[in-house]
């Protein structure tokens, strides 16, 4: 309809010759008026919403506020009766804005710019009340709250150096993909998707097939899941009901300005993270806060290569950062090889894996000439001693490969020093015989080699 709205000056000349040159008279006055009248046409009709002006708000909390969509669902008994929880803890509130007014704008920015509800953008409160280095019992991570497999299924990268799960923007965007997936999947329903993002899109779908073949209704509220999903989602719920009615609950949330906290940066390759720090006049823990998703003492040499940076900080951080050659950017500890070391007893005193150690170094097996000099992916740890009687001890009990051993499969909650002293071996041992690091996190169902 529209490409057939053409503006025709002419049309407004189909009267009487006198009202035709009153109009000629002033044809400037009545070719404006005609301008706003298409315009105001053309701003009514669906999809045309870009003349309209984007409220703006000081608080990000108004806007978050304005951006809710599922009130219909805050009334249900059972988000009421979880509101209490949030009226008795202020302080639970107060920390949480805290930390999460380095991440609230970008998350709501992303979450309106695809055109989601609102209350998805607190979802990290429940997930981990914004906490960028929270570890769960089964393994999630982040903000977001990924376990591993899902996190590879949404492209964030894992590895010895870096951890996707815990980057802010890469998990936001892997979280808000998998919540739109879930949205489409359960047709629609909000609810569904949120309880299919705590508990799994199978359990979700099985819960609804067997109201289905029951006759029973498939919402939300009919299904029956587990007991943590039936509070997952009346806890959002009740949270985004505290922030849509803060002052009628008798509670405050701070001001966070409508702002952007912080800009990505490119670096152009690794960096030690306490030499990015210094050079944008931030401490290394306000900068870990902003850039989580590096695990170790420096970024991933094979990237991604960009940092966050507060935006008041951005300037001086270019600048201080152009300013640092590249040879100067990472420190590598040079290491001589010393009788009765191993790859093992190494990546196990300077915190680093075999792996990392094979690779850096171009070596193959777990074996290093004696007196070879190795890089080693750390700061120079001065307190090294390579003849103290963690690596005595693992050269004299290492087994040759030819050896009997058994294998330990790990069990829930159990530790490298804990299965070490059950099988009365040192931990140094342990660490060698597996060629894992003192600090490995064990994972239910690993495999351990034990000699004898």
């Amino acid at each position: 309809m529209i490409r057939d709205l053409k503006f025709n000056p002419t049309f407004f000349l189909r009267e009487s010759p006198k009202t035709s040159s009153i109009m000629l008279k002033h044809f400037p006055v009545f070719r404006l008026t005609a301008l706003l009248l298409f315009l105001a046409i053309l701003g009514s009709i669906s999809g045309c919403a870009s003349f309209e002006q984007k409220k703006h708000y000081d608080d990000l909390w108004d806007r978050v506020r304005a951006s809710l969509k599922l009130e219909d669902a805050y009334g249900a008994s059972e988000v009421r009766s979880r509101l209490g929880w949030f009226k008795r803890n202020q302080d639970y509130l107060d920390r949480t804005t805290k930390r999460g007014s380095r991440y609230l704008y970008y998350i709501l920015e992303e979450v309106e710019r695809r055109g989601m509800p609102g209350e998805i953008a607190l979802l990290p409160i429940v997930e981990s009340a914004f906490q960028p280095f929270a570890y769960s019992p089964a393994h999630a991570a982040g903000i977001w709250q990924f376990i591993p497999a899902t996190g590879k299924r949404y492209g964030l990268k894992q590895n010895w150096w870096y951890d996707g799960r815990r980057d802010i923007l890469a998990s936001t965007q892997g979280a808000l993909n998998y919540l739109q997936e879930l949205h489409r999947r359960f047709d629609g329903d909000w609810l569904l998707a949120i309880a299919a993002y705590n508990t799994g899109e199978g359990n979700v779908q099985k819960a609804v097939k067997r109201n289905r073949k029951a006759g029973k209704p498939t919402d939300f509220w009919s299904l029956n899941l587990a007991a943590e999903t039936r509070g997952y989602v009346p806890q959002l719920l009740a949270l985004a009901s505290v922030v849509k009615k803060t002052r009628q609950y008798g509670l405050t949330l701070k001001k966070i300005p409508n702002r952007p906290y912080f800009q990505q940066v490119p670096i152009h390759g690794q960096i030690e993270l306490s030499l990015a720090a210094k050079t944008a006049g931030l401490t290394l823990d306000e900068f870990g806060k902003l850039n989580p998703a590096f695990r170790r003492w420096a970024t991933d040499p094979d990237g991604p290569h960009h940092l966050l940076v507060p935006k008041d900080k951005v300037g001086i951080f270019q600048e201080g950062l152009a300013a640092i050659s590249s040879n100067q950017r990472v420190r590598w500890h040079r290491h001589v090889v010393k009788k009765g070391e191993s790859l093992g007893t190494i990546a196990a005193w300077f915190d680093t894996t075999v792996p990392v150690l094979r690779q850096v170094n171009q070596l193959r097996g777990n074996t290093v000439a004696l007196g070879r000099n190795i890089l080693i992916p750390t700061a120079p740890r001065a307190n090294y001693q390579p003849n103290t009687s963690v690596s005595k001890t693992a050269s004299k009990t290492k087994k040759k490969p030819g050896k009997k051993h058994r294998i330990h499969v790990v069990r829930s909650g159990e530790s490298l020093w804990r299965i070490a002293r059950r099988y009365s071996v040192s931990l140094a041992q342990l660490i060698s015989w597996n060629d894992i690091a003192r600090n490995s996190k064990l994972m239910p169902g690993q495999r351990l080699k034990l000699y004898h």
